[in-house]
């Protein structure tokens, strides 16, 4: 009887171990019996130690992330790998837009470097020209040219200079010297100089030189600090966008796909690709809304670019400055008879110069040679060692794999077989519980389409308000180079819009002209009327000292030395066109 007894017991102990071995089920002995071998070597590469690690696998009970089934990892062990894992997400949000960082960054500095040198090379071979040519007399007025350069230098660092307004500045105050210079029998007051300025529209003493020039300059310009800008924008971007922080429900996420198999003693295990995807999106659900407006930038960039290396080329401009500058003035000096004779018309008669015979402006001055255009080989020359279209080049090539960048990061982490299996492997890989095929599909890109992410709960009534501001920036920046790809500088939009460049243009008119209107000196005293005659803003005739030399509030004779406050870039050839007659 005790015999059968037994045999019947051992019996039911073979079956029921046999059952639990099919089942796949643990005894607590089995369980206990497990080694945590391979958890405490992957705790301890980490730097971790091993002083609280089981030697065998316990009961999970006490686990807070990972599912509370038997393992090697207590509460301090798990604590200490969702940080871990928190660090691992950072540094692979980095190292992925490492290239983004890197590219705005040196493709910045290349291009900043580039136009600044530009201008530094610019300023260095005029200089070079116009004291082998003209000596003395071009060291003597060096002042103005240095700051012509300090303006455009200005402006192109993003100083509050308007271009237009610059340049409509400059043909008027040269047109007042070089109308001094080709009739140097007379004196002028500054008031009879005001009137020829105010003028210059019906005379357009430089033909369509300005118009031009500002076309052509104010493009290249525009479009060059544009990029500048446009560069540095993409890079603090990207900077704010990674210098992210996980919440507490992205680390759950994170700590489930990565280290819950560790502690389970599956240390090779790799999370099933669609799980690392879910959880990536939820924790850069944020980043995911910046894919538009990025797109968007990133579009704006390389179409300005192409704009650089096509019409709006800046070496094409800084080369042509001086050379229309020199054609502007040689208009005005051919046909300085014809320009004189209307302006004594509309301005009145001016007074002889003092011990200087009076003579007909017919008259050619002495030893005077007409001023002379430049040969190719004294053009000034473009930044050594570089090149625009190569710079250009570069960057389309570094910008096309741009688009898409927040959208595909997600993907871009979990195709790293350090962080997911691959997507082919759907049964050898964590699920998120064991070892199997991960069934939840994938969600959508963005914080709205996390509505049903079942890894990570995002609440998407609460958008961040860092990624907004983001978003806000890229919007700015776009528009900014969308603008600037139709030669718009948006920062002065209102004073672009119908202004002129002194030259016939298409800015103010007057009405009183030619004649005896209310700039002529004869009429200095009669009121003017504002609405046909618009004032112009005051501008100083002194700066560091030096003035224009007046006597009794007249202007001196044509060979005085004169300086100006403000003197934008195309003002640069000025003496050089004018040194000839100075001899």
């Amino acid at each position: 009887m005790d015999t059968r007894l037994s045999s019947r017991r051992y019996s039911l102990l073979v079956l029921l171990c046999t059952i639990a071995a099919l089942s796949g089920t643990r005894s607590p002995v089995a369980a206990a019996l497990r080694s945590c071998a391979v958890t405490r070597q992957v705790y301890a590469e980490k730097g971790y130690s091993t002083g609280t690690a089981p030697l065998t696998q316990i009961s999970g009970e006490h686990l807070r992330l990972c599912p509370q089934d038997y393992t090697c990892c207590s509460s301090q062990m798990e604590e200490t790998l969702a940080l871990q894992s928190e660090r691992d997400f950072l540094k692979a949000v980095e190292d992925n837009s490492q290239f983004l960082l890197t590219t705005f960054t040196q493709r910045h500095r290349r291009f900043d470097e580039f136009f600044r040198e530009l201008i530094d090379l610019s300023e260095k071979s005029m200089n070079q020209m116009f004291t082998k040519t003209y000596g003395r007399l071009f060291t003597q007025n060096a002042h103005v040219f240095q700051e012509l350069f300090v303006e455009l230098r200005r402006y192109y660092s993003g100083g509050s200079v308007s271009l237009t307004e610059v340049l409509s500045d400059f043909w008027s105050r040269l047109v007042e010297r070089v109308f001094s210079l080709v009739n140097p029998q007379y004196q002028f007051s500054e008031d009879y100089l005001e009137c020829v300025s105010k003028h210059a529209e019906q005379l357009q003493p430089f033909a369509d030189v300005p118009r031009k020039l500002r076309v052509q300059v104010s493009r290249a310009f525009i479009a060059a600090r544009a990029l500048s800008q446009g560069l540095a924008t993409g890079r603090d971007i990207v900077n704010k966008a990674t210098k992210l922080t996980a919440d507490s429900e992205c680390v759950r996420g994170l700590m489930r796909q990565w280290y819950c198999p560790v502690c389970r003693g599956m240390s090779s295990l790799r999370p099933c690709h669609p799980l690392c995807l879910n959880v990536m999106k939820g924790c850069l659900a944020n980043q995911g809304d910046l894919d538009t407006e990025w797109n968007n930038f990133i579009d704006a960039l390389y179409q300005v670019s192409e704009k650089l290396e096509g019409p709006f080329n800046m070496e094409l401009a800084a080369d042509s400055i001086s050379v229309k500058v020199s054609e502007a003035i040689m208009h005005m000096q051919e046909n300085s008879v014809t320009i004189s004779t209307k302006v004594f018309q509309g301005c009145g008669s001016p007074r002889p110069a003092p011990g200087r015979s009076k003579r007909s402006p017919k008259e050619p001055g002495g030893n005077r040679r007409p001023f002379r255009t430049y040969s190719p080989e004294e053009k000034p020359t473009t930044a050594a060692g570089t090149n625009l279209d190569r710079l250009v080049t570069e960057l389309k090539e570094r910008l096309r794999p741009m688009r898409g960048f927040w959208v595909s990061l997600p993907h871009t982490i979990c195709s790293d077989e350090k962080m997911a299996a691959d997507v082919t492997n759907e049964d050898r890989c964590w699920n998120g519980q064991t070892r199997g095929r991960y069934l939840p599909d994938v969600t959508g890109d963005g914080l709205v389409s996390q509505i049903n992410n079942p890894e990570v709960e995002v609440d998407i009534a609460r958008p961040d308000v860092r990624t907004r501001q983001l978003i806000m920036e890229l919007r700015v920046v776009t528009n900014k180079l969308r603008h600037a790809q139709t030669g718009q500088d948006m920062d002065f939009m209102d004073s672009e819009e119908g202004s002129g460049s002194g030259g016939g243009d298409h800015g103010e008119r007057y009405n009183d002209w030619p004649g005896y209107g209310p700039y002529s000196p004869s009429h200095n005293n009669a009121p003017r009327n504002p609405a046909s005659n618009p004032p112009k803003p005051p501008r100083v005739r002194e700066r560091n000292g030096s003035k224009w030399s007046r006597n009794n509030g007249q202007a001196g004779s044509a060979s005085s030395q004169l300086t100006y406050s403000l003197f934008p870039l195309l003002s640069l050839p000025f003496v050089v066109t004018l040194a000839p007659m100075w001899r």
